[in-house]
C-alpha cells in the first residue's frame, strides 16, 4: 500500500510539472510581441531617394515627404502599397491630423492612437479607437475629405517638374 502512495505521489508531481511547463510554454506564444521601434521618414516612399521637405502629399492624415513632385501621383494611385511597405520597413510618416476621423472633433491631444498599415491615425478618446478598427477604409477616406481634397500636393514656389530619365525610371 506504502509502495502504491509513492507512485502515485511522484505520478502527481511529475504530471503537475509537466502541466506548468506546457502551461507556461502556452503563454510565451501568446505574448504579444514587443512593439516594433517606428522611424521618421528620411527616404521617398515611392523612387527611395532622399526626401525634399518642400516636396509632399498629405494625404489620409499623414504628410508623405519625395523626393520630386513627380512622385505624389504615384503615392495617390495607390496609397495602400506605399503606406504597407512604409509599415514593414518601421517608418513613421508625419500626422497632420487636426480632428477625429471617426468624431469630427478638434484633437487637443494625440495621445489616443493606433498605428495601422503605415499610418499613425490619432483619436479623441478611446471608443473612437475601437470604432476606427472595425471599418479602417471609411475613416480614412473621411481624414482625406477633412483636409479639402483627396489629398493635397504641396511644393515650394514654383518648383520645376523634375525629369528622371536621367537615372531611366520615369514616373
Amino acid at each position: 500500500m506504502r509502495l502504491l502512495k509513492q507512485a502515485i505521489t511522484a505520478f502527481s508531481l511529475i504530471l503537475g510539472l509537466t502541466l506548468s511547463v506546457q502551461a507556461k510554454d502556452g503563454d510565451a506564444k501568446v505574448a504579444p510581441e514587443s512593439p516594433q521601434e517606428l522611424k521618421m521618414q528620411t527616404n521617398c516612399p515611392v523612387m527611395g531617394g532622399k526626401i525634399a521637405s518642400s516636396v509632399y502629399t498629405d494625404i489620409q492624415g499623414q504628410r508623405v515627404y519625395h523626393c520630386c513632385p513627380m512622385c505624389s501621383a504615384k503615392l495617390k494611385a495607390d496609397p495602400d502599397k506605399y503606406f504597407k511597405k512604409a509599415a514593414e520597413d518601421g517608418i513613421l510618416f508625419e500626422n497632420i491630423q487636426t480632428t477625429c476621423p471617426v468624431s469630427g472633433e478638434k484633437l487637443t491631444d494625440k495621445s489616443v492612437y493606433t498605428d495601422y498599415e503605415g499610418r499613425r491615425v490619432v483619436f479623441c478618446c478611446k471608443k473612437c479607437r475601437g470604432t476606427f478598427a472595425q471599418d479602417p477604409a471609411k475613416y480614412l477616406q473621411k481624414l482625406d475629405e477633412g483636409s479639402g481634397s483627396d489629398a493635397a500636393d504641396t511644393t515650394m514656389g514654383d518648383m520645376k517638374m523634375m525629369d528622371h530619365d536621367q537615372d531611366g525610371d520615369n514616373h
